[in-house]
């Protein structure tokens, strides 16, 4: 038999967890307005090169903007050819890359931008004789991101 004393502990608890909840939701909070400066970002080696991680956050209008800046070595791919929902500029600081878009393959040096769309397949790799830097901006729309 279920008395009041087992009612009440269990609304304490659905009310005690939903708190929780909420009080997490709060806490992923909206990237506002900021600056991001080039000297602050530590470049992380890996086995390509390097990457400097900007940002992954919410923002007011996007589930999730990623933002990092990938160094990629000469003859260096950061991984095979592929695709996902999310959509991405990739633009050129510095040396010559080949990006697969469309099913082919164009050579672009500096000051050039790659879109990439969603769900199709794609890669970079670079072709030149020094280290090419570029900036990549992905984002996620609203409800694109699995919870």
């Amino acid at each position: 038999m279920i008395t009041r004393r087992d009612i009440a502990v269990a609304l304490s608890a659905v009310a005690f967890t939903l708190g929780g909840v909420a009080l997490a939701s709060a806490r992923a909070e909206v990237m506002g307005s900021t600056v991001f400066d080039w000297n602050a970002m530590t470049p992380q080696p890996n086995k390509t090169g390097a990457v400097r991680k900007v940002v992954q956050a919410p923002t007011a209008t996007l589930d999730e903007l990623e933002i990092h800046i990938t160094t990629l070595n000469p003859g260096e791919t950061p991984h095979p050819p592929h695709k996902h929902p999310d959509e991405e500029l990739v633009i050129v600081k510095e040396g010559t890359v080949e990006s697969l878009v469309n099913g082919q393959t164009r050579r672009v040096g500096p000051g050039s931008i790659i879109f990439q769309a969603s769900n199709q397949m794609h890669s970079i790799r670079n072709v030149g004789d020094v280290p090419a830097v570029y900036h990549v901006i992905k984002w996620n729309s609203p409800g694109m991101l699995k919870k």
